[in-house]
């Protein structure tokens, strides 16, 4: 049993890297901000959960899970959040291309100032 989950382990741990890997290349890869964001929060997030999940099955210890647990709820608590505050001031300083946006939800809010 315990090598079975040390490989589960391992496997966790290579697609959390994989995922936080590919989160680093969209960030440089992509052109705008939207998917800028979309790439740095999601496939990351999901790679810190995977990553942390392999960790507690390796250590297979309570403390650790009670540790790792915070992180990942502080770390979906965050992601989100801070990529909504760059994205709306991206969206203030012109930097997002208006008209390939499907719904402008700030229109309205831009043109009341």
């Amino acid at each position: 049993m315990n090598a079975v989950l040390d490989v589960v382990s391992v496997v966790l741990v290579l697609i959390g890297a994989l995922l936080c890997l590919t989160a680093a290349i969209g960030v440089l890869r992509f052109k705008d901000v939207p998917t800028r964001l979309h790439a740095a929060t999601k496939p990351q997030v999901l790679g810190l959960i995977l990553i942390c999940l392999a960790i507690a099955l390796s250590l297979r210890s309570w403390p650790v899970v009670a540790f790792l647990i915070p992180v990942v709820v502080v770390q979906l608590a965050t992601a989100p959040l801070s990529a909504h505050m760059v994205g709306r001031q991206a969206y203030r300083n012109g930097t997002i291309d208006e008209k390939a946006l499907v719904v402008d939800e700030l229109a309205r809010d831009r043109a009341g100032r």
